[in-house]
């Protein structure tokens, strides 16, 4: 018989362990969900336990559903059926009770950024009847030091009263250089998880007397490996202050960095093969309205 249920914000170690039975065969490569990281996702994310959702065969869970929300959607996180108990329609129960159940309480857009690979995930946001909005495209430059040194000398040199200092998430909120209504990104780099993780975040700009021109803010996530979580310039330069703080970095010995679901409206992709970058994946973004079922 089965069974299915939203979550309290007392569910935290059902949800770990439902993540941990359905959604963990299908990425063999990722560490077990713990709670400690769930309470980050709940900091970080704004998941809700209320807008998740475990779907149970007698006592067993067979299928979860993640979601977090804001006042602009609510983001379907993660959602899986344990391989033993797929194409039964619990994973298609688990998304219509979250849009009924958004048609009453709000924000009624829902969207959810699914990895090109994951067929299974894709058919079913599709037969749900959500929409593809955008490719968002995971990017990756290699070898930064070598490729960059000549181009950072000669981006100094003819740049007299710039200088390169480093910033944090405060500082280019207070200077309103973080939003902008005609960009969208992903929901991980978006204005509320920098405003959550900024104590993780590191960043630079390029700087002259007047204004921030141009900045990087990244994460460290693993040894000379950096992920990006913003890069802009507000200056038409051909790249070539962005390239400045690429390289500035791998002088501090960062050789690599991810660049991960970058939306169309982001930055330009001829902008950033411009700088070295290369695709090395996608995510579809599905979107789709609250709705009664």
């Amino acid at each position: 018989m089965s069974a299915y249920r939203f979550c309290r914000t007392d569910d935290i170690e059902l949800l770990v362990d439902a993540l941990n039975c359905c959604w963990s065969p299908y990425f063999l490569g990722e560490p077990p969900m713990t709670p400690a990281a769930f309470k980050r996702s709940i900091r970080d994310l704004q998941v809700w336990c209320s807008s998740c959702m475990v779907a149970f065969s007698d006592a067993d869970p067979i299928g979860v559903m993640i979601g977090a929300k804001r006042p602009s959607g609510t983001l379907i996180h993660k959602i899986a059926v344990h391989p033993d108990h797929r194409r039964q329609g619990h994973g298609r129960h688990l998304l219509d009770s979250l849009a009924s159940k958004l048609a009453i309480l709000g924000p009624p857009r829902i969207i959810a950024e699914v990895p090109e690979t994951l067929s299974p995930g894709c058919a079913l946001f599709r037969a749900s009847g959500y929409v593809e909005e955008a490719l968002l495209t995971d990017y990756v430059l290699y070898d930064v030091g070598p490729n960059f040194s000549s181009a950072t000398a000669q981006s100094e040199e003819n740049h007299a009263g710039r200088f390169v200092i480093p910033v944090t998430v405060d500082d280019l909120a207070a200077n309103g250089l973080l939003g902008d209504t005609d960009t969208q990104v992903c929901w991980e780099r978006s204005i509320a998880t920098l405003t959550a993780k900024k104590d993780e975040i590191a960043g630079l700009a390029v700087a002259s007397d007047e204004r921030i021109e141009a900045h990087v803010l990244y994460v460290n996530r693993e040894e000379a490996v950096a992920e990006i979580m913003s890069l802009h310039s507000f200056i038409e330069d051909g790249g070539a202050r962005l390239k400045q703080l690429l390289s500035r970095l791998g002088a501090q010995g960062m050789r690599a960095f991810r660049f991960p679901k970058v939306h169309p409206s982001e930055i330009a992709k001829e902008s950033l093969e411009a700088l070295g970058f290369r695709p090395a994946g996608a995510h579809f973004l599905y979107a789709g309205t609250a709705r009664s079922a």
